[in-house]
């Protein structure tokens, strides 16, 4: 399995790509980040997201790509930016007919470390043993990417057949699968 993870962000929008399966060491295949100018206009801003995580995906051409759920931040500007920035990673997934997936930053930091309520320093240092690196990646939203990759590798199939189970159960809603329109720009 291929998992694109994004760590949404406006300014810094980390991504990392990672090979795995449950029970196997993941691989890393590519991390980065992906910046905007805080001195661009909004729509221009999430253009530039949008364009940059539409070629990650045409690059990489994941099974599924995982995100950062954003809950909560003291400061709100931050949390609209984030919140901004993921919903910009579920669009281009969704126009590229890839599945996302929503983890938790304490899922993450769980699956990854042990603990979910472990630090920054912490999820680097666990991200670049678990996959091997040489170094650590640079700056820690790169980092929290491959983690959440990571994350979506270790949990995404046992929560799916979790699922599907509590569906067989007449638990839950189903999810219909349905192909998108694709869009083709705006009609003048």
């Amino acid at each position: 399995m291929r998992v694109l993870g994004i760590d949404p962000g406006l300014t810094r929008c980390g991504w990392g790509v990672v090979d795995g399966r449950p029970g196997a060491r993941p691989t890393a295949v590519g991390v980065g980040v992906l910046r905007t100018s805080a001195e661009l206009d909004l729509e221009l801003r999430l253009l530039e997201l949008h364009t940059g995580i539409t070629g990650l995906l045409r690059l990489h051409r994941p099974d599924v790509v995982a995100i950062e759920r954003v809950f909560t931040q003291n400061n709100k500007g931050t949390a609209m930016g984030t919140a901004q920035a993921a919903g910009v990673a579920a669009l281009a997934a969704a126009q590229a007919d890839r599945p996302v997936a929503w983890h938790t930053p304490s899922e993450v930091k769980a699956a990854i470390s042990g603990s979910g309520r472990a630090d920054k320093d912490q999820v680097t240092l666990m991200v670049t043993r678990v996959l091997g690196l040489v170094e650590s990646p640079k700056p820690a939203d790169a980092a929290d990417a491959l983690a959440l990759a990571v994350c979506h590798v270790w949990r995404g199939p046992a929560q799916q057949r979790l699922r599907v189970a509590a569906l067989a159960a007449g638990i839950g809603a189903p999810i219909e699968s349905r192909t998108l329109p694709r869009w083709t720009g705006v009609s003048r």
